[in-house]
């Protein structure tokens, strides 16, 4: 296959992607991530992204089989060895995630067992489909790792300010380890790419982008749904 000389700058063109400026400057991190949301409007959060977080490891382990080169297993296997837990199942990031929320206040039901949205199932079907080929894998896994600590610091906000917890593991250590994640994903991407691939990889993070501007939509939506059900009842009982 012939490569170019552009491959090393695919990570700024990425960087640069219209759809991943629409999605970090999406309504979920500008304004309602700065409203104090009730603990019922926060438990529709924590029970939908428990799918995605759920998936992910799976995910990495299928990246790492289908990607060609060792650096990139390397790098793809650094990143699923944290996610993992690091050989200790207590420190995985989901074994974290359900004890830091429960230590939060919510149901072992409303942070594993909630119904996934359409636009979630939609989300961890993306992830499925990209783990199967080289470079949507590549693409998913840069658009992923270049945005989780955004996704994750705004839902821990939300979190603190819906239950007055401050201190939450799970948020802790995104921000200890995801410098490293960030750091994997670009080494992920350094190898020679034909254009054509470098096409695909940013086709594929595009779709990354689209399905969780879907997934934080659906949120959206129905935490301001929720609110309004919410005004309407203490309307009614101040009646």
């Amino acid at each position: 296959m012939v490569t170019t000389s552009v491959s090393y700058t695919l990570g700024a063109r990425l960087d640069e992607n219209p759809l991943r400026k629409r999605f970090v400057t999406h309504p979920f991190f500008c304004e309602l991530a700065d409203k104090r949301l009730s603990k019922r409007q926060a438990a529709i959060i924590v029970g939908q992204w428990w799918h995605a977080l759920h998936y992910f490891p799976t995910f990495l382990a299928r990246c790492v089989a289908v990607l060609p080169s060792i650096e990139s297993k390397s790098a793809i296997a650094r990143i699923l060895n944290q996610e993992a837990g690091g050989g200790n199942a207590r420190q995985a990031h989901e074994v974290i995630y359900i004890h830091t929320m429960e230590g939060a206040g919510f149901s072992r039901e409303q942070i594993a067992d909630s119904p996934p949205f359409q636009e979630t199932a939609a989300l961890v079907a993306g992830y499925e489909g990209a783990g199967m080929h080289v470079n949507s894998a590549l693409g998913f896994i840069f658009a992923t790792e270049v945005t989780d600590l955004l996704m994750v610091s705004s839902i821990g906000k939300v979190i603190s300010q819906a239950t007055g917890v401050q201190e939450l593991e799970w948020v802790d250590i995104h921000v200890s380890q995801e410098p490293d994640h960030v750091e994997e994903a670009n080494h992920s991407l350094m190898g020679g790419f034909s254009m054509a691939d470098e096409s695909l990889i940013i086709e594929s993070a595009e779709e990354m982008w689209s399905l969780w501007i879907g997934f934080f939509d659906r949120l959206y939506y129905e935490i301001t749904k929720a609110a309004n059900v919410e005004l309407r009842n203490r309307a009614t009982l101040a009646v």
